[in-house]
């Protein structure tokens, strides 16, 4: 999962996506990561406080310690391991095809990968209410799209 810092987005796409896999039966047998490409990324940041309370209200408890952001222009070796790339805009995707490690990935936007347009806005800077449309955004794209990410990395689903 990729959005410019690492600090709201992307957060909320992984661990979202991290607690479908566990209902869908495949916890721990797909790996979830995120990480930030833009020039203000940067490694250890924490997870900002508005993206943590919509959380939250979802029932995933993110303490401000738990988790620390990476800069994927440092850790480009995150992106040639990956099996599917999903950014949040198509300007991140843009910017991943600029690394050799990206070639031959599978990079999509998440709103493309379950056959939409668009992009999903930076939060950043805004209101709660604005952080909470932002994760209802993203969660009902990732609901969508676990049939198909399943299939994308080869991991058989419970029945």
């Amino acid at each position: 999962m990729v959005c410019h810092a690492n600090t709201a987005r992307s957060v909320m796409a992984q661990l979202l996506l991290e607690r479908m896999l566990a209902r869908h039966g495949v916890d721990g047998a797909v790996r979830v990561r995120s990480g930030g490409i833009a020039n203000y990324a940067r490694d250890g940041m924490i997870a900002s406080l508005d993206a943590r309370l919509a959380l939250r209200e979802e029932g995933i408890q993110l303490g401000e310690n738990d988790f620390v952001s990476t800069d994927l222009r440092r850790h480009r070796e995150l992106l040639a391991g990956a099996d599917l790339i999903l950014t949040m805009t198509v300007l991140q995707k843009q910017m991943l095809a600029g690394f050799d490690e990206v070639r031959d990935r599978p990079v999509f936007t998440l709103r493309e990968f379950v056959g939409e347009e668009g992009d999903i806005d930076d939060p950043a800077t805004q209101d709660e209410d604005v952080f909470r449309a932002c994760r209802d955004e993203i969660k009902r794209c990732l609901e969508k799209s676990v049939p198909r990410l399943l299939d994308t990395v080869g991991v058989k689903r419970e029945t």
